[in-house]
């Protein structure tokens, strides 16, 4: 087996779903998931039930396809309902694993070298999947991270430019006497959100 048909393998089985798993950003009520996690389990015990009328090897790989479909599914779903990183990641890494489960399976109909060179071809393209999976989730960290910063130097930033705005007014208040300096210093205060 050819290293591209490993890859066009990996590409299939994410193409079905990659495109819209992680679209909706509204999380899924328990019964919509509950629902859809049956749906999930119900097409994998259809998918190895047909698995039985085949025989030899051609049943191995369609039985690790239907479990590759099924925890990529399972992953998806997963990924749908919470909208984090974490979960989209780890549907990757289900992308992968499932890729890895069926070219494995695959290989077993070839003999001698050709066979271990597809395993190895097989387990190569799995741990490239697996490695662009965690350099993504490690971007994606590291993206809120960095925007968590930046929010918290700008709140600093507008915090440490009232303080300066508020003393400017307080200090012209100073020129002031009596009532009207009050005045002048609590509507500074008002003005500033100081109490």
């Amino acid at each position: 087996m050819k290293l591209t048909a490993i890859a066009a393998l990996v590409a299939a089985l994410g193409a079905g779903s990659a495109g819209t798993a992680f679209a909706a950003k509204d999380l899924m009520t328990r019964d919509a998931y509950r629902a859809e996690k049956d749906r999930i389990e119900a097409e994998y015990k259809a998918a190895k039930e047909a698995c039985n009328k085949l025989s030899g090897n051609a049943e191995d790989v369609c039985k690790a396809d239907a479990k590759g479909k099924q925890l990529v599914g399972e992953a998806d779903l997963d990924a749908r309902n919470t909208g984090t990183a974490k979960p989209r990641s780890d549907a990757r890494m289900a992308r992968a694993e499932a890729a890895y489960l069926v070219a494995k399976e695959k290989c077993d109909d070839l003999a001698g070298n050709a066979k271990d060179v597809c395993v190895k071809e097989a387990k190569a393209a799995q741990s490239k999947a697996k490695a662009d999976a965690k350099a993504d989730r490690k971007v994606a960290d590291a993206n809120k991270d960095a925007s968590q910063r930046t929010a918290e130097a700008r709140k600093d930033a507008a915090e440490t430019k009232r303080d300066a705005d508020y003393r400017v007014a307080v200090e012209r208040c100073g020129s002031m006497a009596g009532e009207a300096k009050d005045a002048c210093v609590k509507d500074a205060k008002a003005r500033f959100g100081k109490s």
